[in-house]
């Protein structure tokens, strides 16, 4: 078997490969997946082995902006420099999953969390980090990326009534699956590990302390992670990671774990928002009216389920922060991608009238 079927080369990877393997820049590079992203460079294995790989010059001339550079998880096309352990990456082939957040503070930049998995893993614990609002959000991201969510709930050893937040958890999940675990004990940890067998990825999501890095060493059989105790006054955690990582484990599976998120805002996730909220949906489709507005329109279905308790306040309230948060960042791309583009022809220009033989 080779090495990088170890790491999730299948057929589907084979195709991709071949269908770009006629451009001749790329005939001396091999397939290599993306273990970890440091500072501009990066950890990739390789059948030939492990190797510490930069991006090609015509690689970082073409990009734009974040998603058109590797992260952890990507399949890339790489060159071995000659008499080194070191790579050039020249391409990625294109994905089969993209989950990002908008970066914390006011920018309105994307950030890339995990690519290539099949399962996203949201992780809550059972105690006060416990927040449907920030599962919703969750949960339209996962659905929005191509992978599939599984809720997770941590620390049952430490929980007298876990059925409380499993039903809170149901409010909001809509067919999506739920596992309640202990790190500790090992209960659950098995029916998660099935999950990833015949080589499926899966990234850990969630806030910080909620025991993603104990999760991932109960995952694995090993202490790949340094553990770090919550604060007792709050259950607020630690960042026990501080970067995004892609773990092998014993049964075969892959694990991305990712730094613990302390905010999570939206990016372009508009179309999975019905997916998310389908309750909602249902509702506003039975309006007498199809440009309802849902506030005082005669025969809205919304006001009506919200009078009648079938639909409760906070849950909608969610919704239109979320509509509202998603028009919001995606009136700022857009103006964020018209400059970038105003900018690109700029120094296009400016590269043209330096060329020799022009008239000054």
């Amino acid at each position: 078997m080779k090495i990088v079927e170890n790491y999730g080369w299948n057929d589907s990877w084979n195709t991709k490969w071949t269908d770009q393997s006629d451009n001749t820049k790329l005939q001396a590079s091999i397939a290599g997946r993306i273990l970890l992203e440091h500072k501009h460079m990066y950890r990739v294995v390789t059948d030939e082995g492990e190797w510490l790989a930069s991006l090609s010059g015509s690689f970082k001339h073409t990009a734009l902006d974040r998603r058109d550079f590797p992260a952890v998880g990507d399949w890339v096309a790489i060159e071995k420099m000659p008499g080194e352990e070191k790579g050039i990456i020249r391409s990625i082939l294109p994905r089969t999953s993209l989950f990002s957040r908008k970066v914390a503070g006011q920018t309105t930049v994307e950030q890339i969390v995990a690519v290539n998995v099949d399962i996203v893993f949201l992780i809550m614990s059972l105690n006060l980090d416990f927040n449907v609002r920030r599962l919703e959000r969750y949960i339209i991201a996962a659905w929005d990326s191509g992978a599939n969510p599984v809720i997770v709930l941590t620390k049952k050893d430490l929980c007298d009534d876990p059925q409380v937040f499993v039903d809170q958890a149901n409010d909001v999940a809509f067919g999506v699956p739920i596992h309640v675990v202990s790190s500790v004990t090992g209960e659950g940890v098995a029916e998660l590990q099935e999950l990833l067998k015949d080589g499926k990825t899966a990234a850990l999501l969630g806030s910080s302390g909620v025991g993603k890095s104990s999760l991932t060493n109960a995952l694995c059989g090993e202490d790949v992670m340094v553990v770090q105790n919550i604060r007792e006054d709050d259950d607020k955690g630690r960042h026990t990671t501080t970067h995004r990582e892609l773990f092998r484990m014993p049964g075969g599976g892959l694990l991305i774990d990712t730094p613990g998120m302390r905010e999570f805002q939206m990016w372009d996730n508009s179309e999975s928002l019905n997916t998310g909220f389908k309750d909602v949906e249902q509702f506003a489709n039975s309006c007498r009216f199809t440009d309802c507005q849902h506030t005082n329109q005669p025969g809205c279905a919304v006001q009506e389920a919200l009078e009648n308790g079938s639909l409760t306040r906070e849950r909608y309230a969610s919704y239109e922060k979320l509509k509202r948060e998603l028009a919001y960042v995606e009136r700022k791309a857009d103006a964020a991608a018209q400059k970038a583009e105003r900018g690109k022809w700029k120094q296009i220009t400016k590269d043209m009238r330096k060329r020799p033989g022009k008239k000054k």
